[in-house]
């Protein structure tokens, strides 16, 4: 997984950090930028407040929505991209509080007993848990100064950290695995292998990010490799100029970046989801609604044909027409194809930029335009649109409902995205371990086979038990966070190897016919699909947890049906509250009819309790199961 990209990537002088950003909040202007070294505008000294406007959103992300509750959080965030040549540019902001009468020099526009500011490093390399380690500790020396105006501790920290952090190594162990482990996780896997749009939910900020990024890294490859372009998006006030439809698509002119939010006002915004749907209602009421309406309301169709991006293949006969803006930097394309290409007529063109080269030009194949392994991977998930955003601030919400945006993994704190829960596939609770999916067919493609339930089994199992161990200590090589990333490549890779396959349908079912077929029409399957990876031939195709059924299969089924279910949440509630009243009863009407009633109600828990945690299955249950990837 380590990879050296700082040195070649950006040269000899260049580091991989890019600015020090100070945050802070103002009584009246509110969240505004305070310093920046080197400073975020060209000509502007390091105090100005100005901020490019594709960063507009830079101060709501660095101090987080609700951070006054809290006296300090982490968060990660993604910013767009300033010119065609950058990357998704990635954030750490620490924040922190402190009383106003501690200051030993109080400026004159401290009004608040509080003073709240975020220290952020804005990086070209998504080493998040470096640079969080670093800044923890600056931030710290930095309020402990009690006088915000010494600012030389920033400026060496720039200094500090891209001389330090140059040629170090993208390795995933710098982010850490700290959420609960279940069959919930293989879920949220699938759902992200569909491009859906996927809402992680809950506070503080810190717990949000460490958990997003935490099933990113299950993905091989993909927070090292994978996240470059999936922060391109337009702020609210723009206009998207470039949706790649070409001139020859009639009304393309329409194709502007509206967004529900764009229709109400910032009160609108915070009285909910009661003022949003009125709008939507007369907006599609209008002359233009039968043409427009699809683009401003949320999809009533959610079969798999409709995660299908539009705009990643084009009709040959849009290559007849080229705008002037690709005439003037210089690509050619041809109103044909040649012969030799044209092995299936009809078939749709992909115009791609070639990732080598950086010029246009017409393949038969998809390119990703990610740094890829022998495997493929990482995977061209977050690419055309599909964005991953660790945090969004409020002032984000339009982007949920944007027509250039074809889908997300996203994080919030703020309920208001929670209530719009029809802008949004899934909704993951994180304190409450749930995933809230409101499609019924959607659930059906994501119902887990008897091969996956043994797998997210087999994780949980070694998991817990060498998380007892006492002498392991949480770093033996079984059941650590690397351990998991090798099971899940493994998962990946037996998956990818299984679609090559000639008759492959028994081979696939292990995974869910539903579910392969929803996956194949996906853009990162298809992009994969469409170049040869001879290192697959490598990878012993079929599900690696594939075999004949057991009573342990039949005991696993019913207890993933209890835990996540919603008839079998309401049993279990109505255990729990039957339990209740039961030993309130037993302990009104004596001891000794309360003593038989509490029996009972223990011989039940005890059947249920047997169903929701299945005996041990060891590995050796399952043929073909291995620990090991091969690299």
């Amino acid at each position: 997984l380590a990879t050296n990209l700082l040195g070649k990537s950006f040269g000899g002088s260049e580091g991989p950090v890019l600015h020090i950003v100070v945050v802070g909040f103002h009584h009246k202007k509110g969240c505004q930028v305070e310093f920046s070294y080197p400073p975020l505008m060209p000509d502007e000294p390091h105090d100005s407040n100005r901020l490019p406007e594709e960063w507009k959103y830079l101060p709501f992300l660095a101090l987080p929505d609700g951070a006054h509750n809290y006296q300090e959080d982490t968060v990660y965030f993604h910013l767009p991209p300033l010119s065609e040549d950058m990357k998704c540019v990635y954030g750490v902001s620490c924040y922190r509080q402190i009383e106003a009468k501690a200051l030993k020099v109080r400026q004159a526009d401290v009004t608040r007993e509080t003073v709240q500011k975020s220290v952020c490093v804005l990086s070209r390399v998504p080493l998040f848990g470096l640079l969080q380690a670093k800044l923890q500790l600056i931030t710290h020396a930095y309020f402990e100064e009690k006088d915000f105006s010494q600012i030389s501790i920033l400026k060496e920290l720039y200094d500090h950290m891209n001389g330090s952090l140059k040629g170090s190594a993208l390795e995933g162990s710098q982010v850490y695995l700290g959420f609960c482990l279940s069959s919930q996780v293989l879920i949220l896997f699938k759902l992200i292998l569909l491009e859906k749009k996927v809402l992680f939910y809950v506070s503080p900020v810190n717990k949000l990010v460490g958990t997003l990024m935490t099933v990113l890294s299950l993905f091989p490859g993909m927070i090292e490799h994978g996240l470059m372009d999936s922060s391109h998006y337009r702020p609210k006030s723009s206009v998207s100029e470039d949706l790649s439809l070409g001139e020859g698509v009639a009304g393309a002119e329409e194709f502007v970046s509206v967004s529900v939010t764009d229709i109400t006002n910032t009160t609108s915004e915070l009285q909910g989801e009661d003022m949003i749907q009125p709008a939507l209602e007369s907006l599609s009421s209008g002359n233009n609604a039968e043409e427009d309406s699809h683009f401003l309301k949320p999809p009533t169709c959610t079969s798999p044909e409709s995660s299908e991006s539009d705009w990643e293949t084009l009709d040959p006969s849009v290559l007849e027409e080229s705008s002037s803006k690709e005439l003037a930097e210089g690509k050619q394309m041809g109103p044909e194809l040649p012969d030799p290409f044209d092995s299936k007529p009809g078939t749709p063109i992909t115009v791609q930029p070639q990732a080598a080269s950086g010029q246009g030009g017409v393949t038969q194949g998809l390119v990703s335009g990610l740094e890829e392994d022998q495997y493929g991977l990482p995977l061209a998930i977050f690419t055309k649109g599909y964005l991953c955003l660790p945090y969004m601030a409020l002032q984000q919400h339009h982007l949920l409902s944007d027509v250039t945006v074809r889908g997300f993994v996203a994080g919030a704190t703020n309920i208001l995205f929670r209530q719009q829960r029809h802008l949004s596939d899934a909704i993951v609770e994180v304190e409450e371990a749930r995933i809230q999916i409101h499609d019924p067919e959607l659930r059906r493609i994501l119902n887990l086979t008897t091969a996956d339930l043994r797998f997210a089994d087999y994780l949980v199992k070694h998991v817990m038990e060498n998380r007892d161990d006492v002498f392991l200590d949480g770093t033996g090589w079984e059941g650590g966070d690397e351990w998991i990333r090798a099971q899940f490549t493994l998962y990946l890779h037996s998956l990818l190897s299984s679609t090559l396959q000639q008759d492959n349908e028994r081979l696939l079912a292990d995974y869910g016919s539903p579910f392969i077929t929803a996956w194949k029409i996906s853009h990162n399957y298809r992009v994969w699909y469409s170049n040869k990876h001879p290192a697959m031939t490598t990878i012993t195709p079929g599900h690696p947890f594939q075999g004949q059924y057991s009573v342990a299969d039949v005991k696993l089924r019913l207890s993933h049906s209890v835990q996540n279910s919603e008839r079998g949440k309401k049993i279990g509630n109505a255990m729990i509250t039957t339990s209740r009243n039961v030993v309130q009863t037993g302990k009104a009407v004596g001891q000794s009819v309360g003593g038989a009633l509490t029996s009972a109600k223990s011989a039940m828990s005890s059947w249920f309790s047997t169903l929701a945690q299945p005996a041990s299955v060891t590995a050796q249950a399952y043929p073909g199961t291995a620990t090991d990837v091969k690299q």
